[in-house]
């Protein structure tokens, strides 16, 4: 069980956070091994939060979460299921850092959605797989706000794009060339650059391992438990 503080009214008591509920996690016991299931849905939530009613997955929950499971010596490997449409840049990067950097059995699936910055937490874990219905959007950075028109400021996108591209490519099989082919073009979106290419196209390009479904991903991470020295 995880827990956490939670104010109650004016006692301001502290409870149990519910893994399913608060967090979109949760603990599959087999024979096989002792799975932790954790989704990674609607936004990436960074510094701001969202409005509420939004979907969101928050950095500040999730980073301490992945150190926990790597540290449980009673967690044999983590899932991750995926229907993100992508959200802010540094949390998405920072989640997925953590994810890459485990030494537990990783395996992600992308359900839905795995859009922008989503390409990176989908690409982290050591198998990964997509729904043959599922897809994702590849695109430049995108800032909202107000933005200072300095040589410095697109200075910052490209060294922020570079960071990316070169993450994606590391933890996958996709060349640079091919990621960033997909990034500016400009017959695929309207009123945008990018690319959307869904579950075939992915696996082509090499960005993601293959099609699968949960049966698919959950036999992947059982058989990466399977080959872990005791």
């Amino acid at each position: 069980m995880i827990y956490g503080s939670k104010a109650s009214g004016a006692e301001n008591e502290t409870k149990p956070v519910q893994p399913l509920i608060d967090l979109g996690s949760t603990t599959l016991q087999t024979r096989r091994g002792n799975i932790h299931c954790l989704t990674v849905v609607g936004q990436i939530e960074g510094h701001m939060s969202l409005p509420n009613g939004a979907k969101a997955t928050r950095y500040e929950h999730v980073l301490p979460l992945l150190a926990g499971l790597e540290a449980d010596e009673g967690t044999d490997g983590v899932l991750f299921l995926l229907n993100t449409m992508g959200g802010d840049v540094e949390a998405g990067l920072a989640i997925a850092e953590l994810i890459a950097g485990m030494s537990k059995p990783t395996v992600s699936l992308v359900l839905g959605g795995g859009h922008s910055i989503g390409i990176p937490l989908a690409v982290a874990s050591r198998r990964t797989f997509i729904a043959p219905s599922a897809s994702m959007t590849v695109h430049p950075i995108r800032m909202n706000g107000t933005m200072i028109a300095a040589p410095q400021t697109y200075h910052y996108f490209s060294r922020l794009q570079e960071r990316i591209v070169r993450f994606v490519t590391k933890n996958s099989a996709i060349t640079e060339e091919t990621f960033t082919a997909l990034m500016m073009a400009s017959g695929d979106m309207a009123a945008d650059v990018g690319s959307v290419i869904y579950g075939d196209e992915a696996v082509a390009c090499g960005l993601i391992e293959r099609i699968g479904t949960l049966s698919d991903a959950l036999t992947a991470l059982y058989d990466e438990i399977g080959r872990k020295p005791a």
